[in-house]
């Protein structure tokens, strides 16, 4: 193969395995990101959520997907570009001209380069970034939209020592009807309140809510000694304190949230003080183990993309699914494990990616022997041929 010739098929495989990327990318995101889009088109339609909020909220939550679609797509890529070659019998051109499977791994590793490297920057900058920005939209959506996380007909407990339940919730106008509350902050007294109907007024500057009800009245209880009563009201205001019902989630980071410097200092910290790591240790060997599925799955791919096949997309399609159910449920049970402290991080989080190697170089060096004695027996039957044609010479001139 000259260099020029090379370059040219090198080219005509990228070609091919850049189109079934960018479907396969669009495909795989859209369906794990179906149900959160019905969600946030939910909170446009009937909870009056601001347009330009949702498309904050969807920026955020679209880095954690990624993550997962890229070694997907380059996976059904590489299987339906070389399943194409194959099925068109291109394939069996590219043998007949003297190339190996070796000479035709350029391209693909190009593409398991890019691929590694773009899940990389998803899984250590972007996704942290969109798990931190999602939390603080989500907070104050919370704050300047209160009665959005209020719903209807539902007992709702998001804020500590009260219980919310409203009949019907308009989120437009912030206006709750028939509201039952039941208010258990004090160690004192309880107090549940009837009211026929409350509007949530919000302030920015001291991060509260302030539920103000109209034409009710509270039934107060204490003690076995103490009296209960019961008081009417025109007006009547209950705070909500938003900074106490978020505390627990402001004040402890999660380790999604965290870059690969912050886990690495979370994990010294906590061994320096004698607890455990687990959650940081399997979130920091996550961020290693997904981007490097790309290379293992362009391992298998190759291999199994060069079987002769009559259809190679629906194949392809079909095959890309199987190893991607296998890989994340072995994912999913090495890092549930793992969480829980019962087998290392490194040993959880890398399972998938050592099964997987393991088959593909196997299935590789099998692909790239076969290859090797097609080539054999194609020159043996061409030398064969030669010695008739020169033995056929010889009788003639003799």
């Amino acid at each position: 193969m000259t260099k020029l010739s090379g370059k040219l098929i090198h080219r005509y495989i990228l070609s091919e395995i850049a189109v079934p990327f960018v479907f396969g990318l669009s495909v795989f995101t859209f369906v794990l990101l179906i149900a959160r889009i019905l969600k946030l088109i939910e909170m446009v339609v009937n909870r009056g959520v601001p347009l330009v909020s949702i498309i904050k909220i969807f920026s955020y939550i679209m880095p954690a997907f990624l993550e997962v679609t890229i070694p997907m797509a380059m996976l059904l890529a590489i299987l339906v570009a070389f399943g194409r070659l194959s099925a068109d019998s291109e394939m069996v051109a590219m043998r007949a001209s003297g190339l190996s499977l070796y000479q035709l791994l350029p391209p693909v590793a190009i593409v398991a380069a890019v691929a590694t490297l773009a899940t990389g920057a998803v899984s250590i900058w972007a996704r942290p970034w969109g798990n931190r920005s999602l939390k603080s939209a989500l907070y104050e959506l919370a704050r300047t939209r209160a009665s959005a996380g209020i719903k209807p007909s539902v007992f709702n407990d998001d804020f500590p020592g009260l219980v919310i339940y409203a009949e019907g919730v308009d989120a437009r106008t912030d206006r709750l009807r028939h509201v039952l509350i039941s208010d258990e902050r004090s160690s004192h007294e309880r107090n549940t309140i009837f009211a026929r109907d409350g509007t949530m007024i919000s302030d920015p500057r001291t991060r509260t809510i302030t539920l103000r009800l109209r034409n009710g009245f509270i039934h107060t209880t204490g003690d076995e000694k103490a009296p209960e009563y019961q008081t009417h009201f025109q007006s009547y205001d209950v705070n909500l304190d938003l900074r106490q019902a978020f505390a627990s989630s402001r004040t402890r980071r999660d380790p999604k949230e965290m870059t690969l410097g912050q886990l690495a200092r979370a994990i010294a910290q906590k061994r320096a003080a004698g607890l455990l790591a687990a959650s940081e240790l399997v979130e920091y060997h996550r961020k290693f183990s997904i981007p490097f599925a790309c290379i293992v799955f362009a391992l298998v791919a190759v291999p199994l993309g060069v079987q002769p096949v009559r259809s190679a997309r629906s194949r392809g399609f079909m095959v890309s699914l199987a190893m991607i159910f296998v890989y994340y449920v072995l994912l999913s049970t090495g890092q549930a494990l793992a969480d829980q402290g019962k087998i290392p991080a490194v040993l959880g989080l890398w399972i998938p990616n050592v099964v997987f190697a393991t088959i593909g170089i196997y299935l590789f060096a099998q692909a790239a022997r076969e290859r090797t004695l097609e080539q054999v027996e194609r020159i043996r039957a061409l030398v064969g041929a030669l010695r008739l044609k020169i033995a056929a010479r010889v009788e003639g001139a003799t």
